[in-house]
């Protein structure tokens, strides 16, 4: 592991401001208010669209809750908004690199990189392990994309379709679809759920990310081996037929193994312990310089051109890497796949960053996350206990906020100084939190993910909550890793 990661990126996270005159029940309010606001703003109003500004609202009234109880108890208005500053101010790199992914995401789609994962994912298709083999395609394309809604939207309905044909179980396929989509989902330096969770603990994005793999890689192992299983003891007939969608992809961008040697640029630099905001914006100008090279006639028409000249290659890198961009193919389920928000696509998830950090800073200047804390130490007595409570409130938000984000952004912000106590690196919380928050909202029907799952693929959340072995099973794993303490990382004493 690496050290520079062990000690806790700001010394004031070490010492949340406690309040005597504060009792538990007054540093609940504001969390009791937040959850009710959620749950009726995302199950009664908004559903889905809940992320496009209306739950950031609702994380500013939770604040404001907050500041009421702060007020009661004699906490002054300048002290509130100073730690909210001083809160914005700690995650200011995570919402850095994440404009800074959403360059490279531009870039890497008109360069043909993700276009290049997509081809060569797809081909691994093969009847006998067909449910093996789409956990692993959509793995592919999700940490490709960074996003899972994108993978099952896009390739995920065309495998349920190759599935229906091939006479396989419809709550089969998407739970294969969706084990390899959120693999990919948790593990990509460009999925937004993996810059929230160590934003929200305190960590660092690759740091995260390799941490993480501890318990992922051995979950996501486990379910291709039960999905290899299922493959041998059930009846497929017929033969996935996949060539029109190679054929559109291979019509609309020139694919090339070289395109790889970018990526592989990137992980060596990561591996070097290269800052991330350094090692993505290499990424983002090699991609750039990639589609210059490999796609000038994509380059031309994101620029809105009529020829290559250096300023229309000039103008559409800098679109791919700033706004909305899309390249068009021949086949309609794919060309929603080719499509990236640039840094601007970022932006609703700094927005919800942005806010969740005024929740959080408001509550910790009224003490009411001292106070939560020391009340999660006294119940969680153990490493384990702390590891199950952070699970168990991730769950409950999943259920009852209804959305992924808010099962990170709530028990990260409330558990975060619980974890410093117990003397466990940030990477721990950030871990846990993915693997109890990010993977399960597909499994209630509805939360934002169930539903928007459910819908796009065409299948009940209870067909494929058996079959979505990878997001049941992450839970379990990492309290397997806290019971046996596996790979439990310390912070560095002084």
């Amino acid at each position: 592991m690496d050290s520079q990661n062990i000690v806790p990126k700001e010394p004031r996270d070490e010492n949340i401001i406690e309040n005597k005159e504060l009792n538990i029940w007054e540093a609940l309010i504001p969390v009791f208010a937040l959850v009710i606001m959620l749950f009726f703003n995302v199950f009664f109003v908004y559903g889905d669209d809940a992320l496009n500004g209306s739950n950031q609202f609702i994380l500013l009234l939770g604040a404001a809750v907050a500041a009421i109880v702060g007020f009661y108890n004699k906490v002054s208005y300048k002290q509130m908004l100073d730690e909210v500053a001083e809160n914005i101010k700690s995650a200011a790199g995570a919402i850095l690199i994440l404009l800074m992914v959403g360059a490279l995401a531009g870039t890497w789609l008109i360069s043909g990189i993700i276009p290049s994962m997509i081809y060569y994912g797809l081909q691994l298709l093969n009847p006998t392990i067909f449910l093996a083999a789409c956990v692993v395609i959509c793995a592919i394309i999700s940490i490709a994309t960074g996003s899972s809604w994108t993978t099952s939207a896009t390739v995920g309905i065309a495998l349920i379709g190759i599935g229906e044909t091939l006479g396989i179980s419809l709550g089969m396929t998407a739970g294969a679809v969706l084990s390899g989509a959120y693999f990919g989902d948790k593990m990509s330096p460009l999925s937004d759920t993996t810059n929230l969770a160590p934003a929200m603990a305190g960590g660092e994005l690759f740091s995260h990310i390799k941490y993480m793999s501890l318990t992922t890689v051995p979950t996501i192992v486990a379910t291709i081996l039960v999905f290899i299983i299922i493959g041998f003891n059930i009846d497929i007939s017929g033969t996935p037929n996949i060539s029109d969608k190679l054929s559109a992809i291979r019509e609309g961008f020139n694919i090339t193994p070289w395109l790889f040697l970018v990526p592989i640029v990137l992980i060596f630099l990561i591996v070097k312990k290269t800052p991330p905001l350094v090692a993505l914006l290499i990424g983002t100008i090699l991609g750039g310089i990639a589609a210059i090279i490999a796609q000038p006639n994509i380059v031309v028409t994101v620029a809105e051109a009529d020829s290559f000249s250096f300023h229309s290659a000039y103008k559409g890198v800098m679109n791919a890497i700033t706004i909305d961009t899309s390249v068009q193919t021949s086949s309609e389920e794919l060309n929603d796949l080719f499509s990236s928000g640039g840094m601007k696509g970022m932006l609703k998830t700094i927005w919800l960053i942005i806010c969740a950090m005024v929740f959080g800073g408001v509550m910790d200047a009224i003490g009411a996350l001292a106070r939560i804390s020391q009340a999660l130490l006294s119940l969680a007595s153990t490493t384990f206990g702390l590891f199950a409570s952070t699970v168990a409130s991730c769950l409950a938000l999943n259920v009852t906020a209804s959305d992924q984000y808010l099962a990170l952004v709530v028990p990260g912000k409330m558990f975060k100084k619980a974890y410093e106590d117990k003397n466990l690196a940030p990477e721990n919380l950030s871990r846990t939190l993915e693997d109890s928050g990010t993977v399960t909202s597909v499994l209630v029907p509805w939360n934002t993910c169930g539903a928007y799952q459910s819908g796009v693929l065409g299948v009940p959340v209870a067909d494929y909550f058996f079959f979505a072995v990878f997001n049941w099973l992450s839970p379990f794993t990492t309290l397997l890793f806290a019971a046996f303490r596996i790979k439990i990382k310390q912070l560095r004493s002084k």
